[in-house]
């Protein structure tokens, strides 16, 4: 049986979740054809998924791949690409999951019988769900700097005004185009990644799959949501975005996706318009009384670590020079 489906997983620190995502989408993909690949990203998880998938798995289309360091989410994912690639019997399609995420009965069927349907499409997403069953946002646009506008004000009347520069649409009820899809779960097409290329590990997490879309998209290529697919995600499990400060690598992804898609005059005038409307947005709710949504130290974070960056930049620009 030809090698009809690549599933990678990228693991660090989730190794329990990563077991049960395992356990979630392996009946569906002996019955498809193809193998799994579980990528630990340098997080001491090894000896426990290796002594698992030999147990549980033994003889079954499941390997473990150990990285020599943790490289990010696009690495991760690229070591198990790579080779398969590179091999005799090339996937039809790179499956990738979350370790946190658990495709529904017939998730991954209903997946491949859409892009076997629709030969332009070269990426795909598919319907994103909380454990309790909860809609989730799993389809997005690109960056832009009206859609950091938006992001920042938060004001009704103006994401109804720029409602397609929005970068979070509510989630569709039926298949259709988008823009981004979640590296969650997300379907690549062989032909898209050997035009294109693989994820660019510059990215150490956060806007990888947003820049592989826009390559693909700039390629020719359609990128779809898939409803008919299904997926839980707890979501967060391993970067816990959702909790604290956001982290310094989640600000350079985001600097880099515009440095290196738009310019940097760009990526300015997309900090300026962030920041400004993102301090009209905490000045009106303070008035109001309403400080329960703030993060804290959010706009001083933004501000000192793009300058940080942009510092960075100059210095290695000097020295190389």
């Amino acid at each position: 049986m030809r090698m009809r489906l690549l599933i990678v997983i990228v693991n660090y620190r989730t190794a329990e979740l990563t077991l049960q995502a395992l356990e979630a989408a392996l009946p569906q993909l002996e019955a498809i054809g193809g193998e799994a690949v579980v990528v630990e990203n340098a997080s001491g998880d090894a000896a426990q998924l290796e002594a698992a998938i030999r147990e549980r798995w033994s003889g079954r289309p499941v390997r473990l791949v150990v990285a020599p360091r943790n490289g990010g989410f696009g690495y991760g994912n690229n070591l198990a690409i790579r080779p398969a690639l590179e091999s005799d019997d090339p996937p039809d399609y790179v499956y990738l999951l979350n370790p946190d995420a658990y495709p529904d009965p017939g998730a991954l069927q209903a997946l491949l019988d859409y892009m076997d349907s629709h030969p332009l499409v070269g990426i795909a997403g598919t319907y994103v769900h909380f454990p309790d069953g909860s809609e989730r946002r799993s389809m997005f646009r690109f960056p832009t700097v009206l859609g950091e506008l938006c992001h920042g004000l938060r004001v009704g009347f103006v994401d109804r005004l720029l409602h397609r520069h929005v970068a979070a649409p509510p989630v569709p009820q039926e298949n259709c185009q988008a823009q981004v899809v979640s590296g969650a779960s997300m379907i690549l097409r062989r032909e898209v990644l050997e035009e294109v290329g693989l994820f660019d590990e510059g990215f150490f997490l956060y806007y990888e799959e947003t820049d592989l879309c826009l390559r693909a998209a700039r390629a020719g290529w359609h990128i779809h949501y898939v409803r008919d697919s299904s997926v839980g995600h707890v979501g967060g499990a391993a970067t816990h975005l959702d909790k604290g400060p956001i982290p310094r690598y989640w600000f350079a992804s985001r600097r880099r996706y515009f440095l290196k898609n738009h310019g940097r005059a760009y990526m300015w005038l997309a900090n300026l318009v962030w920041g400004s409307s993102y301090l009209s947005w905490v000045t009106r709710k303070a008035l109001l009384g309403q400080t329960e949504e703030f993060r804290p130290r959010r706009l001083r974070d933004f501000v000192a670590a793009n300058l940080a960056l942009e510092w960075e930049d100059l210095r290695q620009a000097v020295s190389g020079s």
